[in-house]
């Protein structure tokens, strides 16, 4: 896992590892794991970019299965957001 810094804050990219893509179940496991940070948190596909804390926001961007994702997060906890949500991501096979 690398964590870059850019102008809008920490950012990391994965290869989403899902063989069903983000439906209800991993999207609500996301969803639920952002919201414990105080940070804002984007996930960004080639599709656009919506707020990680929200289930209904990951599962409107549809990402393929074995896309090419960001995490993007801006604030005080920013850096342990992204190791646990690239965590999530890379490791659940849902």
């Amino acid at each position: 896992m690398h964590i870059e810094e850019t102008d809008r804050g920490l950012k990391v990219e994965f290869i989403m590892n899902l063989r069903n893509s983000l439906h209800s179940r991993p999207s609500a496991k996301l969803a639920q794991a952002a919201r414990k940070f105080k940070s804002n948190i984007l996930l960004i596909s080639e599709n656009g970019e919506v707020d990680a804390k929200s289930m209904l926001d990951i599962l409107s961007l549809a990402p393929e299965p074995n896309s090419r994702l960001q995490f993007l997060a801006n604030g005080p906890d920013a850096r342990e957001a992204l190791t646990e949500l690239y965590g999530l991501m890379v490791n659940n096979r849902d």
